[in-house]
């Protein structure tokens, strides 16, 4: 049973009616499971935090986000789902952070502050489910 007192500062699901950006390459909604959703329409006042799990996949992902700045300061992570080894990512990631490539295959939090190009971002080869959580200080992210 969920019976919050503060029930209306608590998210369980995904946006209603998100309209995610086409970003191009094969990223499949299949190989997503976006959990939960929050920006300023969702809660007023919030800032935008979003959670998404990624699986399992023999295809190289390239559907990535274009190269793109924001006004606001944004934190990326990818956590890796091995209890044993949790810095293993079970995944190589690309990021390109300033136009730097980084090749990440460990657990990893970037912090992009406001302003900073980052992006494209690739899912290169996944072997474990990946749980990924992105939030800036923006009231929304598109």
């Amino acid at each position: 049973m969920f019976t919050p007192k503060m029930g209306k500062y608590i998210v369980r699901t995904e946006k209603k009616d998100l309209v995610v950006p086409e970003w191009g390459g094969n990223l499949s909604m299949e190989r997503v499971t976006r959990m939960m959703y929050l920006d300023s329409e969702v809660i007023p006042g919030a800032f935008y935090v979003e959670s998404v799990w990624f699986w399992p996949t023999e295809e190289k992902d390239t559907g990535s986000p274009d190269p793109h700045t924001h006004e606001w300061d944004e934190a990326i992570l990818f956590v890796g789902t091995d209890r044993t080894n949790v810095h293993d990512l079970g995944a190589e990631i690309e990021m390109y952070i300033d136009g730097q490539q980084n090749l990440m295959n460990e657990s990893f939090l970037a912090f992009i502050p406001a302003g900073i190009v980052h992006c494209p971002l690739n899912i290169l080869k996944i072997t474990r489910p990946v749980f990924h959580v992105a939030m800036g200080m923006g009231k929304k992210y598109f």
